[in-house]
């Protein structure tokens, strides 16, 4: 429906000039007695066009020019809104591109060509994966899948750090746990990770080595051993949740190849860095920042801005045209000063999105399940799969705006009834799969010969659901917003059993029951399309 009216806009534009001046949308009216569609436009152009709003909406509908059985009707509303009401027939069109292709149902070619970077994840292999890491994973997973249906070609990106401090003191962590499990008395540090997974990667050197490894430090064998055992679970954690990276990208690298010195070297030809106190500064004020921050510590050891803005060097130079990172909210206020980085450096910052996803706290029966990394009384990804599956981890995080705080409810998520929208949906569609194994029986086949008979209210509102999909995807790209494609899904799966409710297929007469069987069929596919996008499973028995 969308598409129909930017075509008979762009047409009117030739008519009207100043229909080019503006962006014109169309949204869907909050009461279904205000139209299928509405455009604010004329509201748009009533300031530079210095008329009333509502003189602007006669030029403009009578310089449309459209099909008489596509828009049954048009109307001026309210200051100047400009409402449409389309036929049942065209609305009942819908089913025909979805089942000619129901699997590409929803897809667009809007960014054929382009190539896409999302980056997530990214945790330093010095633990198992928590549910922190647990929406960050999914919900980047999900961007790239939504980009993908868009067009892009995506790159899924791991960035991680194995060397520093947290490095060191993971592989003394090992250390000492490998000296106790070998009978020696050794203290060990509050601030260390004393997490069961340390003292298992201890038991399996003392199995490899037995004692042979009582005067090696910290940084050699103990840490390499840890970081190859963490990694191992944190790539199989994410496996279990559909989660692939084709990149792994270690920040050492960029030392080995002396990225950070070319940067250095970048910033300091072009005189916008300078030597105070032992320390090489930014001139991040200069560059519209609040103040300038140190690159290079006295230690000679780079801030995390150094090195990140050189990561990112890398990516403009791997020719992506965007790039997404996807940070928690505690990289709120240092995101900025890469970006100012690559700005300064020539780069087109534009290219970058930052996406910062706030914290999550797991309640259980209305109390919050108290975490905390190192001393390791936190709840692991792997343990939260085991607990509710796969398929709700995946829904729960996506479900919410990653602006907003998240309560992940255990109780709620372990139920199976239609409380629990993973199983409201899944079931949805379980149900659609039933219906149309009953209706082999009555030989019946979903059908489009008949689609005219489709005028019923609840056939009408869950035809009108089907046409937003595409926009909804397209839209949930462009906004990296995954909590979109939930709500969609969830309206949908209730338009569903409406009309299943109210209009009978078994018992109708032939050509009415194939049509809503063709509704129905239509209505499956949109809703698993969906879960596939979400990395969600759609069952067809529950």
């Amino acid at each position: 429906m969308k598409n129909y009216l930017a075509e008979i806009f762009n047409e009117a534009s030739n008519k009207l000039a100043y229909l080019k001046n503006i962006k014109i949308t169309f949204d869907i009216p909050k009461n279904e007695s205000q139209g299928d569609l509405s455009s604010n436009a004329a509201l748009l152009l009533s300031k530079q066009l210095k008329k009333p709003p509502r003189k602007i909406a006669e030029e403009i509908l009578s310089s449309l020019v459209f099909d008489k059985d596509i828009i049954k009707n048009t109307e001026i509303a309210g200051p100047g809104f400009i409402n449409f009401y389309f036929t049942p027939i065209f609305i009942a069109q819908i089913i025909k591109p979805i089942l000619t292709n129901p699997r590409s149902y929803g897809k667009s070619v809007k960014y054929n060509g382009k190539k896409a970077n999302v980056e997530f994840v990214s945790a330093n292999p010095t633990g198992p994966l928590t549910v922190g890491h647990g929406r960050n994973a999914v919900v980047g997973d999900t961007i790239a899948n939504l980009l993908g249906w868009v067009g892009y070609e995506v790159d899924r990106e791991y960035y991680f750090n194995n060397a520093g401090r947290q490095m060191r003191i993971l592989g003394d962590s090992v250390r000492i746990r490998y000296l106790e499990l070998l009978g020696n008395k050794v203290d060990f540090p509050e601030d260390y990770y004393q997490g069961e997974y340390i003292t298992e990667i201890a038991r399996k050197l003392v199995s490899d080595y037995g004692d042979k490894l009582l005067e090696e430090k910290p940084e050699g064998i103990f840490k390499d051993k840890a970081e190859q055992e963490i990694f191992v679970e944190i790539k199989n954690t994410l496996q279990r949740l559909g989660i692939i990276h084709k990149i792994f990208f270690n920040e050492n690298s960029l030392y080995e190849e002396g990225k950070i010195v070319e940067v250095l070297d970048e910033f300091k030809n072009k005189d916008l860095s300078y030597e105070k106190d032992s320390a090489v500064w930014l001139k991040l004020a200069q560059l519209g920042n609040d103040q300038d921050k140190v690159i290079v510590k006295a230690t000679g050891e780079p801030t995390y801005r150094l090195p990140d803005i050189a990561y990112h060097i890398t990516k403009f130079k791997r020719n992506y045209d965007l790039m997404i990172d996807i940070f928690g909210s505690d990289h709120n206020a240092t995101y900025p000063d890469v970006l100012a980085g690559l700005k300064a450096l020539s780069y087109d910052d534009s290219k970058v999105k930052v996406l910062i996803h706030q914290f999550v706290t797991i309640t259980e029966n209305g109390e919050i399940v108290k975490m905390s990394t190192r001393k390791a009384n936190y709840v692991t990804l792997d343990q939260l799969v085991d607990d509710v599956g796969a398929d709700v981890v995946r829904y729960f995080f996506n479900m919410r705006n990653i602006s907003s705080h998240m309560n992940f409810d255990l109780t709620l998520a372990r139920k199976q009834s239609e409380e629990n929208p993973v199983f409201y949906l899944q079931y949805a569609h379980a149900r659609i799969s039933s219906i149309i194994k009953m209706v082999e029986n009555e030989k019946l086949q979903p059908s489009t010969d008949n689609l005219n008979l489709l005028t019923a209210n609840e056939e009408q509102l869950l035809l009108k659901k089907l046409h937003q999909f595409e926009n909804e995807v397209l839209l949930s790209a462009e906004f990296y917003e995954t909590h979109r494609i939930c709500v969609y899904l969830e309206e949908l799966a209730a338009a569903f059993h409406k009309f299943y409710t109210f209009c009978r297929i078994i018992g109708s007469e032939k050509n009415l029951a194939e049509a809503r069987l063709a509704l129905a069929v239509s209505t499956r596919a949109v809703i698993k399309n969906g879960l596939m996008i979400l990395g969600v499973s759609a069952p067809e028995k529950m």
